[in-house]
């Protein structure tokens, strides 16, 4: 997912509580907040905030010729480390990026391999990139706003360019319990518009449906199944 944002597709309203713990690992500012924040307008945090974050972190550390600008030493020739620090904080700044995303962005803006590694290295170093952190908050959102299955997250993670490690542990935060509960929720907002087609139809809409969102094949037969034999016996007239 070469996008120019770490969202993926856009968020729908929620239909649901998000379901699965944190992992306990501390979100750091840039990465946890704003991305369970992608898809909704508002920003991360403000440009400002990020410098003033960046020259807080660096303030003390032996960072030889380190500038105010973002704490790294200005080794390549010209303005190329200004402009990737400044290009990176700009994106921070509207929404968590994991770094692949980060470094997809400076390569089409011309800006050299070995002065990107340095600057997200750094920022790396700092906490502002952090995609761990991006990952779980990923993987709370969109399994809340688009009742996304574990299969989905770990392909949507992957094609972020997330590491594989990190992607398993993200993921492994909802279990088969998480997936049903949140399957059963989407279905059931489904299932009354879907049996206006038939019984069979709204079977292979609702099964195609969470097909596509990244559930387990028993998972949605049990899911929707079960849905269509409530809606049949409710709308049965009594004897």
């Amino acid at each position: 997912m070469a996008t120019s944002d770490g969202s993926g597709a856009a968020a729908t309203a929620p239909e649901g509580r998000p379901r699965g713990g944190a992992s306990g690992r501390d979100a750091t500012p840039a990465a946890a907040q704003a991305a369970g924040e992608q898809g909704s307008g508002q920003q991360a945090t403000s440009l400002e905030d990020l410098r003033r974050r960046v020259n807080e972190l660096s303030a003390g550390e032996s960072v030889i010729g380190a500038d105010a600008t973002g704490g790294l030493p200005e080794e390549l020739p010209g303005d190329e480390l200004k402009t990737a620090r400044e290009i990176c904080l700009r994106l921070l700044a509207d929404s968590a990026r994991p770094r692949a995303s980060l470094e997809q962005s400076l390569h089409r803006r011309g800006i050299s391999a070995e002065a990107a590694a340095q600057v997200l290295d750094r920022y790396s170093e700092l906490g502002l990139i952090d995609d761990r952190a991006y990952a779980e908050a990923y993987v709370r959102s969109k399994h809340r706003e688009r009742a996304l299955g574990r299969r989905a997250l770990r392909a949507e993670l992957s094609r972020r360019g997330i590491d594989d490690e990190i992607t398993i542990g993200a993921v492994a935060m909802l279990d088969a319990d998480d997936e049903l509960a949140r399957a059963t929720e989407l279905i059931s907002r489904r299932i009354g518009p879907a049996m206006a087609a038939g019984t069979e139809a709204a079977r292979r809409r609702l099964l195609g449906l969470l097909d596509r969102r990244g559930y387990p094949a028993d998972t949605a037969l049990q899911v929707v199944d079960s849905a269509i034999a409530a809606h049949v016996a409710v709308a049965a007239p009594p004897n």
